[in-house]
């Protein structure tokens, strides 16, 4: 999993395709063992992108979610810095597939934690403020934040998305839809112990997983290289809501090593100040 950009672009950027035709919805391509999505499902669902002249395209990078009108929270380690310039980035919404021929909407703030420095130790997220605001369609709709006090456990039903990786060494293929699937939340403790055994460090008392972060995902079940920032959703009192942003992990769909997200609830405060004080 470990998502970093240059494998990002090494998987996903090397096959751009221009508006695909559809596929079947029950299509086992998915994120790893997930599907394709119907459209509308998941409307707060967006594409991060940055120009690569390589290929003369505005090109995938990472996934984001929708979380207001004019505001797309991702992860921190999407961003190339803390000063990073909006122009160089674009938001694709409103459509499953990757390449579906929709305009690109323009950035122009970058908010980045001030406390991340790298996914493993926490604070791994960011967000753009779209130059304007959306409007609300079938298709593109903000998600709930959750309740800062929300205790997610493994009861809770789950679901991650993203245009990803389908696994270790494969792309998601044309067209390029985008996918999703159901994950099991791991709670922190139990976690820990499995990246703890997965590290080599069994005996060692330290904390991989941080409070921050939240663990789901199971073996064959998960998301993956190209899924950054992207959105972990949960059935909260019959309505989504967003609690975790896809961050890091060994490998992808591994067993007993489940995928590491932001705990958004964490955030939640830090979010509504800055999306607050910049409107």
């Amino acid at each position: 999993m470990l998502w970093l950009l240059f494998l990002t672009l090494l998987l996903l950027g090397s096959s751009i395709a221009g508006t695909p035709a559809p596929d079947p919805e029950n299509e086992l391509v998915g994120i790893v063992g997930g599907h394709s999505a119907p459209q509308g499902k998941w409307p707060w669902q967006v594409s991060l992108r940055i120009y690569v002249y390589h290929w003369a395209s505005w090109t995938h990078i990472c996934g984001g979610s929708l979380i207001h009108p004019q505001w797309v929270l991702t992860a921190a380690h999407c961003i190339s810095r803390k000063d990073a310039d909006p122009s160089a980035y674009r938001i694709h919404a409103g459509n499953v597939y990757l390449y579906g021929g929709k305009a690109l909407l323009n950035v122009s703030r970058v908010i980045v934690h001030p406390k991340y420095v790298t996914a493993f130790l926490g604070y791994d997220l960011a967000l753009l403020q779209l130059s304007k605001a959306v409007d609300n369609t079938a298709y593109i709709r903000p998600v709930r934040l959750p309740s800062a006090s929300l205790d997610i456990t493994p009861e809770h039903q789950c679901w991650v998305t993203g245009w990803g990786a389908i696994g270790m060494h494969q792309s998601l293929p044309p067209p390029y839809r985008l996918q999703q699937v159901n994950v099991q939340v791991v709670e922190n403790e139990v976690c820990n112990q499995h990246y703890h055994k997965a590290s080599g460090h069994v005996s060692d008392d330290s904390t991989l997983i941080q409070p921050d972060m939240l663990c789901a995902g199971s073996e064959g079940q998960d998301s993956c290289y190209g899924d950054s920032g992207g959105p972990l959703v949960c059935r909260v009192s019959g309505s989504w809501s967003l609690v975790g942003i896809v961050s890091w992990g060994y490998g992808c769909a591994l067993r007993d090593i489940p995928g590491v997200y932001t705990r958004v609830t964490t955030y939640v405060p830090w979010i509504t100040k800055q999306i607050g004080t910049c409107l």
